[in-house]
């Protein structure tokens, strides 16, 4: 007969709204074999008296959205914290470095929420080859075609997708488009080596068709795409960016668009949400979405489960399969 799990005193911090979504009843039953909940629901502030006296034993942290920042004076009153678990992506709002400097351990779903983005990001890699973007605004505008007529200028055979990033998202894209006929190139300078070609920059743009943005959002990164680089984009170029609107500047983005050059898929944007006035929201080769391509509906059930099986990993005193250490703090979006 298998020994019945551990159940670690655990606390559950994120707004209550995301807990039902993140942790559906199936989701729920995995994570109570390994977790004692003590409040049964989330807090979304440290100083809620629910918790002032279980803080002293709580040994897992579940956190999500709407999470308080985790700093050295809740690390006080939790002494026997040994682990935080993120049931979302980015830890990077939330949690201070000394949470390492304790020696508690980190995990993050951010490859689960990861996964629809890559799977909206290959979708539209597919509509912009296949010319639907265009193609799309052609027929609403001429509210006709030519039945049987061949567009000689589109499809997905042998087109060059380049990729600017080669984070966790980055390569879940690749390994997305293995099946399909694409040239895949990536511009990462601390990639190390991958299976595709690495180029430079200006390279990538300069002889790409489509152009997908997963860079993770650093000083070093902020407006990577400006007025210059732009520019490189060939004639009938789409640029995708599904990671953070700050990588590309929206100013310089516009006015190329405005010459309807370039074609743009953006789920992200800078500002976010966009001026209710501003042109992408009427340029025809702008297609703009409300950061949607993240996890949403029953999507989020995922990020849920890859906490309750990262605390069964914990418990059984196995590593963490998504664990984030302080180094991967610079580097992660």
């Amino acid at each position: 007969m298998s020994p019945v799990p551990a159940q670690l005193p655990a606390l559950v911090a994120m707004s209550a709204e995301h807990w039902p979504l993140l942790f559906p009843p199936d989701v729920r039953r995995r994570l109570e074999q390994f977790a004692l909940l003590e409040p049964a629901d989330p807090v979304d502030r440290f100083d809620d008296p629910r918790v002032l006296d279980r803080l002293a034993e709580v040994e897992v942290l579940i956190t999500g959205w709407g999470c308080p920042v985790v700093d050295r004076r809740l690390l006080e009153a939790a002494p026997k914290l040994r682990a935080v678990l993120h049931a979302a992506g980015s830890v990077k709002g939330h949690l201070s470095r000394e949470v390492w400097d304790r020696g508690i351990v980190v995990s993050s779903a951010a490859a689960a929420n990861g996964l629809p983005v890559a799977e909206f990001t290959l979708g539209a890699i597919l509509m912009a080859g296949k010319g639907a973007f265009d193609l799309r605004e052609r027929y609403r505008r001429e509210r006709t075609f030519e039945l049987g007529y061949i567009h000689p200028d589109v499809g997905n055979n042998g087109r060059t997708v380049g990729l600017i990033g080669a984070s966790r998202i980055g390569r879940q894209v690749l390994e997305l488009l293995r099946p399909f006929g694409f040239r895949v190139q990536v511009y990462d300078p601390y990639a190390g080596n991958l299976d595709v070609p690495s180029v430079d920059l200006g390279t990538l743009l300069r002889t790409s068709d489509i152009v997908s943005v997963h860079a993770p959002l650093t000083a070093e990164t902020q407006h990577l795409l400006g007025r210059a680089e732009l520019a490189l984009l060939r004639d009938g170029a789409t640029l995708i960016n599904t990671a953070r609107g700050q990588l590309i500047d929206t100013g310089a983005l516009t006015a190329e668009l405005v010459t309807g050059r370039i074609t743009a898929v953006l789920d992200v944007t800078e500002p976010e949400p966009l001026p209710s006035g501003s042109p992408l929201f009427m340029l025809p080769n702008a297609f703009v979405t409300p950061h949607i391509a993240g996890s949403h509906g029953n999507e989020l059930a995922r990020l849920g489960l890859c906490v309750a099986d990262e605390l069964g990993r914990f418990v059984a005193g196995e590593p963490l399969r998504y664990g984030i250490g302080v180094a991967d703090l610079d580097r992660a979006a």
